[in-house]
């Protein structure tokens, strides 16, 4: 029985304690949830993106972009073949992946990774940039077998309804501006670079790249809420880019929330995401 005041009420101690148990229990909740539930239940999100300089022909190309996968114990086959199978629903014109295909370079689940990526094929080809979790060696080549073009500090140009279009890569450890700056000479007006982490954004609006697609940041992974575009998450310590559309300059960027986990292996507010990305000619002002 609670104890009571003198007035016969509940004690102010009393009311403390059950506010606190209260409170306790919402938390263990919702880690429980992000736990059993929110971290594998992907969701397929459809997003429309201004491209500046892409050619009217190239408008309404669709791309499917997947990245962070981080197989590992707690990231299953099922979980990404899952996110593979709803990419495929979608028939998109080109396949990209941004990285982290497993954790900490855990070479036990490399040809795992591949494995579970084995059901994706585009018209155009898919791509694949490495993150700061794959070696240099085996898992570019696990990709590499499965027909996918693996671009490391690389370009390869396309030809697309009559129109050029240029797919880059960079290589997560690359840092000098004059490196990247080689990988992007020549390219063309419509180019889609690929790097893992989107702190590239600055760099690549001063290179005038139209497009780029991140990972990294998984969306906060634990997200406790938002305001306007800030996310009060632990990731926006590590970057101001957490998730969804920015723009710099005449460069547009989606960062997604990826697919996989890290650290924990729960994601509260912050579902695993995979994207159906529809280009359009021209460019609308956005966050940066």
């Amino acid at each position: 029985m609670p104890r009571s005041s003198p007035a016969g009420g509940v004690s102010r101690r009393d009311l403390l304690q059950g506010v606190a148990a209260v409170g306790i229990g919402a938390v263990t909740g919702t880690f429980a949830h992000g736990y059993l539930y929110a971290r594998h239940h992907i969701e397929l999100t459809r997003e429309t993106l201004g491209v500046s300089g892409l050619p009217a022909p190239l408008s309404g190309l669709t791309v499917g972009f997947l990245t962070d996968l981080h197989r590992s114990q707690t990231v299953a086959h099922e979980l990404i073949a899952r996110g593979v199978d709803l990419v495929m629903a979608e028939r998109p014109d080109i396949i990209v992946l941004g990285g982290d295909y497993v954790t900490w370079g855990d070479r036990r689940y490399v040809a795992a990774a591949a494995q579970a990526l084995a059901g994706l094929s585009a018209p155009h080809g898919v791509f694949a940039v490495l993150g700061n979790h794959d070696d240099d060696r085996d898992m570019p080549a696990a990709l590499a077998a499965k027909g996918y073009t693996v671009l490391r500090d690389a370009r390869t140009r396309l030809s697309i309804r009559g129109e050029t279009l240029d797919i880059a890569g960079l290589r997560y450890w690359t840092r000098k501006v004059t490196d990247i700056a080689r990988v992007l000479r020549g390219a063309s007006p419509a180019t889609i670079l690929l790097a893992h982490t989107p702190m590239r954004l600055i760099e690549a609006a001063q290179l005038g790249v139209p497009l780029l697609l991140s990972g990294h940041t998984h969306g906060g992974q634990i997200v406790l809420g938002s305001f306007g575009n800030t996310f009060v998450t632990p990731a926006a310590l590590a970057s101001r880019y957490v998730w969804g559309e920015y723009r710099h300059g005449s460069t547009a960027m989606y960062v997604s929330r990826g697919i996989g986990t890290v650290g924990v292996p729960i994601r509260i507010n912050c579902p695993p995401e995979l994207t159906r990305i529809v280009l359009r000619s021209g460019y609308g002002d956005k966050r940066s």
